[in-house]
């Protein structure tokens, strides 16, 4: 694919969080197609290397990198060998989460601790570092992947939505500590036929409330991620950019 001038990334090392599947895959491909060596970052370290080994089919100079997203240690090690290998990272997609459905007054202390430390903690200590590294080199840009669920009230899901609404947060308060060379935004998917949708009725498959009424395919989530990952977006930063379908949030 040749690269819109909008949309180039020759050059650019782009780091993504669960990378080997569903939204993540889909912004490592595109990145990938428009000219950026690609890190493809979670815990199943077969899953990333067999992505890595498609994208360097593309041409890119494909890493795959075991991450433990909601761990400190692991993320610390893991950001030690990314550098070590290409110097920089100008593209941070915190992509990895997970959002289990459980009654509320039924939540455990550990899977309390579990969703918070994926959606939340891991993201901060990732974004933090290497925005801390971007600052002190030529600057770079950061994606934290939210979600719908941070901007309207869904049962059964409250300790990931307001661990997504405290990332939307932190993506405002980054944007402010490390610009203007490091620019933070927030893409806030709405629902999408990845993975976790072939558990949903058939009929959550087929119609939303929304304006468009259906839910996404995994390929719409690409120019979204685009704009944010590549200069068309040089004067967006700390902003939530929706890809929702028009939910209608707070009906």
């Amino acid at each position: 694919m040749t690269p819109d001038p909008y949309f180039d990334l020759t050059g650019k090392v782009a780091l993504v969080t669960g990378g080997s599947r569903g939204l993540g895959y889909q912004m490592v491909r595109a990145f990938a197609e428009r000219g950026a060596d690609v890190i493809i970052a979670s815990r199943k370290l077969d899953n990333c290397e067999t992505v890595a080994e498609e994208m360097r089919a593309l041409g890119s100079k494909a890493m795959a990198c075991q991450l433990h997203a909601a761990k400190w240690d692991s993320i610390d090690r893991a950001i030690s060998e990314v550098y070590a290998a290409y110097g920089r990272v100008d593209i941070l997609v915190n992509n990895a989460g997970m959002s289990p459905r459980v009654a509320s007054h039924e939540v455990t202390e550990e899977l309390f601790d579990s969703v918070v430390g994926l959606n939340f903690k891991g993201p901060f200590r990732l974004a933090s570092q290497v925005a801390h590294r971007m600052r002190e080199g030529n600057g770079g840009v950061i994606i934290n992947v939210s979600s719908s669920g941070a901007l309207q009230p869904l049962p059964e899901v409250v300790p990931y939505g307001s661990a997504k609404a405290a990332l939307n947060a932190m993506t405002r308060s980054l944007a402010a500590e490390y610009g203007p060379s490091v620019r933070v935004n927030t893409l806030s998917p709405g629902p999408f036929l990845t993975d976790i949708a072939k558990a949903w009725p058939e009929e959550n498959r087929r119609h939303v409330d929304s304006a468009i009424g259906r839910p996404g395919h995994p390929t719409e989530i690409v120019a979204a991620a685009l704009f944010l990952a590549s200069p068309a977006s040089s004067f967006t930063t700390g902003a939530t950019v929706r890809v929702d379908g028009g939910l209608h949030i707070g009906q």
